[in-house]
């Protein structure tokens, strides 16, 4: 129950901040925003760092610095840009095929079984998600630059990749729980350091700190952004990474197109009946893969 519950707020947190970091995107890069943000992550869970001493499995930290690396380093910097290309819904409902790669992953690698259910239920995310990302509708933000939303593979390569990053991510670090009894606290923080790590190396240890640049209001809604969707999102992930199986997991982890209908209508100005129906029924699928 930990697992599911646990789930459910690392979606709701994960879909609150990257709101938040679509506004950012129209004036910082997405390198900048993700090596910043896990900095400030990295420092406000410092204290859980300390228990590293006292870890002596070189293996599993390895494993879980290179997760850092591909989950959050990689993976949150595409996500990040493709908030910046095609906005908050459709990124997160790309995102859904997440469920599918993280069960066939959990089957390939550490022997978790697909049930026909969960077929079933994949099938229904998919065909929902096309229908998604079929309606053809240019948005605009707050008055800033126009996201042009065409099915143009330029377009979608970046929450592709994203996907691809934090489900490789997730393995690594389900791998690591199956092994060792770890404090999903200590494996965060793991994880959050590895990425800093490739990140500060990829921009050559230059770090544009625009958050003193940000006015008193952005500054407190970019660092509420970084706890819940960084300290409080990764370490819920942790949790369910550490109590459920990866492919149940990261369903319950793609409710986040459902709960981002209720910021949609701040970023498209309208909600259609057919992006309800289909989203509605895309988390139907979710359901049908968990119960």
């Amino acid at each position: 129950m930990i697992g599911i519950i646990s789930a459910f707020g690392a979606a709701i947190s994960w879909t609150y901040a990257c709101f938040i970091w679509r506004t950012q995107t129209e004036k910082y890069q997405s390198i900048d925003i993700n090596l910043v943000k896990n900095i400030i992550a990295f420092l406000i869970f410092l204290p859980a760092f300390i228990n590293i001493i006292f870890l002596n499995d070189i293996k599993s930290i390895l494993t879980l610095l290179l997760s850092g690396v591909i989950g959050i380093g990689l993976g949150d910097t595409f996500y990040i840009k493709s908030l910046q290309v095609i906005g908050t819904r459709r990124t997160l409902s790309i995102e859904t095929l997440s469920p599918f790669l993280a069960a066939l992953s959990g089957e390939f690698f550490i022997n978790e079984n697909l049930s026909l259910r969960s077929y079933l239920g994949i099938i229904i995310i998919s065909i929902s998600l096309f229908i998604l990302l079929r309606q053809r509708n240019n948005l605009v933000v707050n008055n800033l630059n126009q996201i042009t939303e065409r099915n143009n593979l330029n377009f979608y390569i970046y929450p592709l990749l994203s996907v691809l990053c934090a489900v490789s991510g997730g393995l690594l670090s389900r791998m690591v729980f199956l092994q060792k009894d770890l404090s999903p606290f200590l494996t965060t923080e793991i994880r959050l350091l590895g990425a800093i790590i490739f990140l500060i190396t990829i921009k050559n240890f230059r770090v544009n700190f625009f958050v003193k640049k940000l006015n008193y209001e952005e500054q407190k809604r970019f660092l509420l952004s970084i706890f819940l969707g960084t300290n409080l999102g990764i370490l819920l992930q942790q949790i369910v990474f550490k109590t459920l199986p990866l492919g149940i997991g990261w369903t319950l982890l793609s409710t986040s197109p459902v709960i981002s209908l209720f910021f949609a209508t701040k970023e498209e100005g309208y909600l259609t009946k057919g992006i309800i129906f289909f989203t509605t029924l895309l988390f139907l699928g979710l359901c049908l893969i968990i119960l």
